[in-house]
């Protein structure tokens, strides 16, 4: 059962969104998910550079956490 929670929050990391998902939270997963994409495109394109970056990477770990604290 510990080894979901691990797994999911490592899912979570890579793909925010997917380990709430698949915890069965699914309104925030896909909050999450248009959140990243989002800061994805406007990083890229929009050329927010490194506080885009830390931006992401914050949300990230965000996500991991809220994925392995909810399983």
């Amino acid at each position: 059962m510990e080894w979901d929670a691990v797994v999911n929050a490592i899912l979570s990391f890579f793909i925010p969104g997917v380990g709430q998902g698949i915890n069965g939270y699914k309104q925030k997963g896909i909050i999450l998910f248009v959140i990243f994409i989002a800061l994805s495109v406007l990083t890229r394109f929009a050329g927010l550079g490194i506080a885009g970056t830390i931006i992401l990477i914050l949300l990230r770990l965000y996500a991991a956490y809220d994925a392995y604290n909810t399983y």
